[in-house]
């Protein structure tokens, strides 16, 4: 397999998803059924042969056991990870241990639909899908980007926002519509990129039936 590929995966469920809770900056660890989604992940990108140079990850366990799954799954045990914050999944200020169900009957249906899908508008003391882009992108640039124009192999586990805010540079997604955009826990997603740096392919890894 060539150089310059990148793999993202939102991290397997968690503890927090699984109760239906806001989760953020929480960190709770993975459910046996996230384990075993990084461990297909694993499989999934496995099957592309590609020696990767770097894992990134959030500052998050939930993200860094998938990400550690994965390297074990692919018998790339040893890879150089990284491990940042400005990864994170995004923000929750004071809706983070809520029960989602229990913060539509407070708050209702609507403004709490607005919270978690509005590109500007957050949730009380949290971050917005903008601010965190804001975090997430200039790490990219910054830190993995310049890898990836060095025809290194990069793997990425982090968050649903996290990856959300990311993908809308990758693939060009106006701000209306990447609040639409739905990432599944640990369904790898595998970009390549020409010799330019520019994105040549895109495509999401799904386990055969």
């Amino acid at each position: 397999m060539k150089k310059r590929n990148l793999i993202l995966v939102r991290h397997g469920q968690s503890e927090w998803n699984e109760k239906n809770l806001f989760t953020g900056w929480e960190d709770p660890g993975l459910t046996e059924k996230g384990s075993n989604e990084a461990k297909q992940a694993g499989v999934l990108i496995k099957a592309l042969d590609i020696e990767f140079d770097y894992l990134f990850t959030s500052a998050l366990i939930r993200a860094q056991l998938t990400g550690s799954i994965i390297l074990k799954n692919i018998n790339q045990k040893n890879l150089r990870t990284i491990e940042n914050k400005a990864l994170n999944e995004r923000f929750y200020g004071d809706l983070q241990g809520l029960n989602k169900d229990e913060c539509r009957k407070k708050w209702g249906e609507e403004k709490v639909q607005i919270w978690r899908r509005s590109y500007d508008k957050g949730p009380p003391g949290g971050e917005t899908l903008k601010e965190t882009g804001e975090r997430v992108l200039p790490y990219y640039l910054n830190e993995i980007y310049p890898l990836i124009l060095k025809d290194m192999n990069i793997l990425i586990a982090a968050h649903g926002n996290s990856l959300r805010s990311l993908i809308k540079y990758l693939d060009q997604i106006s701000d209306e519509d990447i609040v639409k955009l739905e990432i599944p826990t640990g369904a790898p997603i595998h970009y390549s990129f020409d010799e330019s740096g520019s994105v040549e392919s895109k495509v999401h890894l799904i386990e055969n039936s």
